[in-house]
């Protein structure tokens, strides 16, 4: 079975092919349908420019990306994305900013007008999912730091992609806010089946909602490990104080110190 998300001998610069910065070099990965994936590595080594090339919003100069079996020259329609910042929009409720990506994007935008109540239970029902159920009608400033990023996510999930991108999306949130998060997001993992890809920077993160780990390298980005994650799921709060849980950390953290020798 071919994978779901390949990245192919990829290599991609900013500022040009010729004497642009490069921030990939022959990146190679494959990622199933349905797996949870994690990407880790230094500050600046590329894990957000993975992010945009898997998702078309930017192209490699050398190398092929491909989605669902079709070559990235796009936008990939099927990827839902989440960032360390909500980006909420102030005037509109939670759930006006949960329905602003069914207005912009087909088949939706065509589709909204007639089937906005449909639309708007969708909404209701992922805010439900997440623990919102009665803030549909709040504003982002009358929402907590958490509740605005499980907003964020939900507005990612609203068009059902099959694609599920989270670039550190609990960076800023304090630890116990985070590790609610984490099981919000192994939930719905668990729940959709959907692909996701995670970028983050703290490794107990990824292992705790992993399948596999990848570990990338100093700029230029490559991939230099890679950790199948074995703990048994569901996965719950208690194993990460668990030997075996510890010990891949500290596995994947020296990793990353060789990384960024």
């Amino acid at each position: 079975m071919s994978a779901f998300v390949s990245l192919d001998n990829v290599s991609h610069a900013y500022g040009g092919e010729v004497g642009g910065t490069l921030a990939i070099e022959g990146l190679s990965l494959a990622i199933d349908e349905g797996e949870f994936v994690a990407v880790v590595g230094p500050s600046g080594c590329g894990k957000s420019t993975l992010m945009k090339l898997a998702t078309g919003l930017q192209f490699p100069f050398k190398g092929e990306v491909q989605v669902a079996g079709e070559k990235v020259t796009k936008p990939v329609k099927i990827a839902g994305m989440a960032f360390q910042a909500p980006t909420l929009l102030p005037w509109r409720t939670t759930l006006e900013n949960l329905l602003l990506p069914l207005e912009i994007v087909q088949p939706h935008r065509r589709e909204i007008r007639w089937r906005r109540g449909e639309y708007a239970a969708r909404a209701k029902n992922l805010l439900t999912s997440v623990g919102l159920r009665d803030q549909g009608d709040k504003y982002p400033w009358e929402l907590s730091g958490g509740m605005q990023q499980r907003t964020s996510l939900c507005r990612a999930l609203i068009h059902e992609p099959q694609l599920l991108m989270l670039d550190e999306p609990f960076g800023a949130l304090d630890a116990f806010t985070r590790e609610e998060l984490w099981c919000v997001i192994r939930d719905l993992h668990a729940a959709r089946k959907i692909t996701v890809i995670l970028v983050t920077h703290d490794l107990r993160e990824a292992v705790f909602l992993a399948d596999r780990v990848f570990v990338m390298s100093s700029r230029p980005g490559r991939i230099v490990a890679e950790r199948r994650i074995d703990l048994p799921r569901p996965r719950d709060l208690e194993v990460t104080f668990t030997q075996g849980f510890q010990d891949i950390v500290h596995e994947l953290r020296s990793h990353i110190v060789k990384a960024r020798q």
